[in-house]
């Protein structure tokens, strides 16, 4: 029958600071079924790192290490943390029980990493009680003994039930009442036919053991035997390496990530203040990212409701010139636009859709005993539709009112408050310029253009405006509907060349100008897309700041921890387990804190529309931008601490001060 170990010249040596300490010499060692040994030595004599190397914790530089006749010295360090925590069991002299978690949870965490599902919460009271401490469940490390606590770890190295339980000096934080307490208790498990392997330095603790291996200078001296070990042998023993323990087994599927959850928030709320401020950043970086988009949302929507007012495909042609204060060849240099002009313009078919004349002027608007100053425009009838101006109230003025002359009036909606308050005012008679004129509609509103006050106007037909009001046989302008975008050019074109024609111009005579409204259009658009970028560029900016200082917290969180992370190898966590369970963790911090972030960005939002007035607009796609780009965050800067914890080596991290 193959022994359960076997050692055979087995060396290990560590390398501290300059020096090199040769911790095992050539150790030979055969451990069969049932055997309660005790390993002892003075201080540096290789006792512990003789265990580590049986538990798995660590590897020899030279020599075989074979578990029931496989040699596990060729598995992976993955593959040894599966054996681990189905055939080892450990016991420190630390006890290293993680203070945050109740005794129950601290017992049933080698579940975790079994790639069992369940929470075996019941199991680990079954071993709590087996221990004696079935009315101390409710309880935290914290609040127990020192002997309560090493109970706890047993009961823990106990809940995978496995085949050999490693002690490393169960007994030296204790004193002589708790050592025999937790004496017993290993003696008992022995009794049940459990394999024990306890190092200790105390004679009468190592007389608890059927076998006493004393070491020296990382040498086995002398091997004592109580009894022959084949009375502890059962023949029929079946005892096998499970091959689903070397199998590589899959975290979504076994039930480990959510345990892995449990843990990091568990953590995370252990440190609140700690994790409130490392969530700081993240949540500023949201909220800015909310809150910057929105403004520019808000901004872009505004703009392009004034862009709507500039109608699609539009050119405006305006007499004087372009160059220098609409003048450039000397006072009165301008081309007088007429109704005619209009007319031939409408026939530049397919290029032209629609052409309309207008009349710009000043007046003093007078209803009652209010009166106003405000902007005359006349225009055409197919202006309402070409600038989208027909009337949110009232109607539109019809083409014969046009022909006749009318004294119709369509006014904007800051007239309207100035003149009439909250009454309505179709129907009502307003004085321009001391002529009556019948108000007929409320044009709708635009706000502001730059510092002009769009809404501050009175609109009436362009045949009153010139000939009635204002006194006047030429237009100041004209607009040009073209019919598809990509015509633009043509059509200035065209246009042009008919003005030159119409009013007999030179080729350079610049006494008229061909602005393209579209170009505006891109333009107010273009900037706004800017604006909005470099609004949303410099939330970014601190939602990296933010991930930078996650990431500093979680590299201090790896040092702090160095111990819990051999624990959780010890007990059977692979690599990948460390490093999935601390970019969970990361993430955890980051989404909280970008959760917060999101509320807090829709309620800056909000602030700013009710109090200063501004324009803004939450989407969804902010929402979910600022929420993704957090958990991006939280894993890239979560990638290199985890990677850290993961490459830890069991015995150096236990062994962390």
């Amino acid at each position: 029958m193959k022994p359960m170990l076997e050692l055979v010249d087995v060396h290990r040596t560590y390398r501290i600071g300059e020096s090199t300490v040769q911790a095992l010499r050539g150790v030979s060692l055969t451990v069969e079924q049932g055997e309660f040994i005790a390993i002892m030595g003075s201080s540096g004599s290789g006792k512990s790192s003789l265990l580590h190397i049986l538990g798995l914790l660590d590897n020899p530089d030279k020599g075989e290490y074979r578990i029931l006749g496989k040699d596990v010295n060729i598995l992976s360090e993955d593959e040894q943390a599966g054996l681990r925590n189905h055939l080892a069991g450990f016991v420190f002299q630390q006890f290293h029980l993680l203070k945050r978690m109740s005794i129950v949870d601290n017992v049933r965490l080698p579940h975790i990493y079994s790639g069992l599902k369940g929470d075996f919460r019941q199991e680990a009271m079954k071993r709590l009680a087996q221990v004696g401490l079935d009315k101390r469940m409710d309880h935290t490390p914290s609040q127990l003994s020192g002997g309560e606590q090493q109970r706890v770890a047993i009961a823990r190295a106990l809940i995978r039930d496995p085949m050999i339980i490693f002690a490393d000096e169960p007994t030296g934080n204790l004193d002589t009442k708790n050592s025999r307490e937790i004496m017993k208790i290993l003696k008992g498990l022995h009794d049940e036919g459990k394999t024990i392997i306890m190092v200790t330095h105390e004679p009468d603790i190592a007389a608890y053991a059927d076998r006493v291996l004393t070491m020296c200078d990382g040498v086995i001296v002398t091997d004592e035997r109580k009894i022959d070990v084949r009375t502890l042998l059962v023949q029929d023993s079946t005892i096998t390496m499970e091959p689903q323990l070397f199998s590589p087994a899959s975290v979504w599927r076994d039930g480990r990530f959510a345990g892995f959850m449990a843990q990091a928030f568990q953590s995370i709320l252990a440190n609140k203040m700690r994790s409130l401020l490392s969530m700081l950043g993240i949540l500023v970086g949201v909220a800015s990212v909310i809150a910057m988009m929105a403004l520019g949302e808000g901004a872009k929507a505004a703009m392009q409701e004034q862009l709507k007012s500039m109608g699609s495909n539009m050119l405006s042609i305006r007499g004087g010139s372009a160059k220098i204060r609409g003048a450039a060849q000397g006072a009165g240099a301008v081309t007088r636009l007429t109704f005619a002009d209009v007319d031939a313009l409408a026939k530049l078919r397919p290029l032209v859709k629609n052409a309309a004349g207008v009349v710009n002027g000043s007046g003093q608007i007078v209803y009652g005993n209010n009166n106003w100053n405000s902007s005359v425009l006349g225009v055409s009838y197919d202006y309402g539709t070409m600038r989208a101006v027909l009337p949110s109230i009232g109607r539109w003025f019809a083409s014969e009112e046009i022909q006749r002359r009318e004294k119709s009036a369509i006014i904007g909606v800051t007239v309207v408050k100035e003149l009439f308050g909250n009454s309505n005012p179709i129907g009502k008679t307003i004085k321009i310029n001391r002529i009556n004129f019948n108000v007929i509609g409320v044009a709708p509103a635009k706000g502001f253009s730059g510092p002009q006050d769009e809404d501050d106007v009175v609109i009436i037909p362009v045949t009153t405006a010139m000939y009635r009001l204002l006194g006047r046989d030429y237009l100041s302008g004209i607009f040009v509907e073209v019919r598809e975008a990509s015509q633009m050019s043509e059509a200035k074109e065209a246009i042009s060349k008919l003005i030159r024609q119409k009013h007999k111009l030179k080729r350079g005579d610049d006494s008229f100008n061909i602005r393209d409204m579209t170009e505006i259009q891109k333009m107010l658009s273009s900037t706004t897309q800017t604006m909005s970028l470099l609004l949303g560029s410099i939330a970014a900016i601190s939602l990296l700041v933010g991930g930078i200082g996650i990431m500093n917290i979680m590299l201090v969180s790896v040092t702090e921890r160095t111990r819990e992370i051999g624990l959780r190898k010890a007990i059977g966590a692979r690599k990948s387990d460390i490093m999935l369970q601390f970019l969970v963790e990361s993430v955890g911090m980051t989404i909280s804190g970008g959760f917060i972030g999101v509320l807090t960005g829709i309620g800056i939002s909000l602030i700013l529309s009710l109090f200063a007035g501004w324009a803004v607009k939450t989407s969804l796609v902010a929402v979910v931008l600022a929420t993704t780009f957090s958990v991006l965050t939280g894993v890239f800067f979560g990638l290199w601490p985890a990677r850290k914890a993961a490459e830890l080596k069991p015995v150096e991290a236990l062994r962390h001060e």
